[in-house]
């Protein structure tokens, strides 16, 4: 008889808690749920405080897509989608080399070079801006996506450096001993053992760098100047007084469009995530 009281304490808990957590999801969400609002709206309402627009229109993603004078849309998630798969692909490939040789192999100097590496998370990005572009513009790469690429391959990016020698020092040391017993060498105790353990690392690193890149407004506009090479960025940048007024309508449109690659790469990042981190040894 004591066992309702107790039953109907836990569903009452456990629905406060759904509650709870449902208010918390929609407070997260109401910026994105007021956005499409905003882009569903006439001219006329624009910006106005309603959440809902009394007459929803879907022009605003048609002049978004097509308003442009350098070209439609489709243009310009090309050139962000470039940018963003060279920068995922540099940072996998040079910080886990980087990352692997400080955490597994055995130099003169690693320690000291480990700790230069970590004082370079202490540098603001805007400390490095000018010397970076005196660089880039001796060697003639203004207004082209290298100074958003290069940089990448030479793991320059500090923090998923850091990330992967935290996570590859955590590999047990037996696999690689075992390893060179079985005649393996420096390359492959990197592709066969460390690169297969390392992937929560690796998708980690994959999903920030492509975020961070799609997002990137401020590199960007300093080293592309024409149009036709505008990221998504800076073309939503465009709809502001480029005819002397503001298209807030398209702009909330492909604003939200341009969140659709961000979401679908993280959705399928995040399986792999899963996965990895449930992996605790080799597969064959």
């Amino acid at each position: 008889m004591t066992a309702t009281p107790t039953r109907s304490a836990g569903t009452v808990r456990r629905l406060a808690w759904h509650l709870a957590v449902a208010a918390l999801v929609l407070i997260v969400i109401y910026p994105l749920l007021w956005l499409a609002g905003q882009s569903l709206k006439p001219p006329d309402e624009a910006v106005s405080i309603r959440f809902w627009p009394d007459t929803v229109t879907l022009s605003n993603y048609v002049q978004g897509w097509t308003g442009l004078p350098a070209g439609t849309f489709l243009r310009f998630f090309g050139n962000s989608l470039l940018v963003a798969s060279l920068a995922v692909a540099g940072n996998v490939v040079a910080c886990s080399l980087t990352g692997f040789a400080l955490a597994r192999l055995r130099f003169r100097f690693r320690g000291l070079l480990f700790a230069v590496m970590i004082g370079t998370l202490l540098l603001p990005y805007h400390v490095l801006i000018v010397p970076q572009y005196v660089i880039f513009r001796q060697l003639g790469w203004i207004d082209t996506i290298l100074p958003l690429v290069v940089p990448k391959f030479l793991a320059t990016d500090a923090f998923f450096v850091f990330l992967m020698v935290q996570f590859m020092r955590g590999i047990p040391g037996e696999l690689y001993q075992a390893a060179r017993l079985d005649g393996c060498g420096t390359w492959r105790l990197y592709g066969r053992i460390t690169l297969p353990l390392a992937r929560p690392a690796l998708v980690t690193t994959s999903i920030f760098t492509f975020v961070w890149t799609w997002n990137d407004f401020f590199s960007q506009l300093v080293y592309l100047n024409s149009p036709g090479r505008y990221t998504v960025p800076l073309a939503l940048n465009l709809f502001i007084d480029q005819t002397s007024q503001s298209s807030y309508g398209p702009m909330f449109a492909m604003a939200l469009v341009s969140m659709l690659p961000i979401f679908l790469f993280f959705l399928a990042f995040q399986r792999m995530l899963v996965e990895g981190i449930a992996t605790s040894g080799l597969k064959g």
